[in-house]
């Protein structure tokens, strides 16, 4: 992989005990460069990054993983990087499949690749509302797009540089998952899916509350449905 031109993008909230293990993880496995976007934490995130030699920006207050995400597109378009890889701060995605994620990006065959737990067996087996959840998400996605997507809440992503010249000034501020796939798909971008296997959070606080993780379906849901509902660019 190369290191010039793609960034690995962590964005962390109260990530203070599982934030190092991962970035020591990624410093074991690629050579891409570093950023962690500490989303307002009011831990000791924002220290822990430091201390591991990589780049860190903060933010003020608590602005939810796609603030964040936009945080990093545009550090990232800023420095000529080519790709963004979204890796989370808890350890659930395995660097050791960065280079398979990144590969259709780097090729030119997607704009975006998503690292799906459910295109080939694995042993991950989410709770039954979450897979419940994302059986509503894939089958609004596909009315949408017209194919199915089989792991649309993976958080663990590659995105190309015309992907994050977009989302640098238009993208979900909380929950960027089905609504922002059927937005790219209507303006022309390719999305593809890797396989890869997760893992269950070590430590650590997610970004989705109760609060957030109550309201995360009805959000998600009607956010899926402005996109279905809005013109393509």
């Amino acid at each position: 992989m190369s290191k010039a031109s793609v960034l690995v993008v962590v964005p962390a909230f109260n990530e203070e005990e599982s934030l190092a293990a991962t970035l020591d993880e990624l410093a074991r496995t690629t050579r891409a460069d570093v950023l962690v976007v500490d989303d307002g934490s009011r831990d000791h995130t924002s220290g822990i990054a430091r201390q591991h030699d990589v780049h860190v920006l903060r933010h003020a207050v608590n602005l939810g993983v796609g603030a964040a995400l936009q945080t990093g597109f545009r550090y990232a378009l800023e420095r000529g990087y080519d790709i963004a890889v979204q890796l989370d701060a808890d350890g659930q995605h395995d660097p050791a499949y960065l280079e398979s994620l990144v590969e259709p990006v780097a090729s030119g065959a997607a704009d975006v690749a998503i690292g799906s737990r459910y295109v080939a067996r694995t042993g991950y087996r989410a709770p039954r509302a979450r897979r419940l959840g994302m059986v509503v998400f894939s089958t609004i996605v596909r009315l949408g797009i017209g194919r199915r997507i089989a792991d649309t809440t993976s958080g663990f992503r590659a995105y190309g540089r015309a992907v994050m010249e977009v989302c640098q000034h238009d993208f979900p501020q909380d929950f960027p998952d089905a609504p922002l796939l059927i937005t790219l798909a209507r303006m022309g971008f390719r999305t593809c899916e890797v396989p890869v296997e997760m893992r269950e959070r070590g430590a650590g606080r997610s970004f989705y509350t109760l609060g957030k993780s109550l309201y995360y379906p009805y959000k998600n849901v009607l956010a899926s449905l402005m996109a279905l509902l809005r013109r393509s660019a």
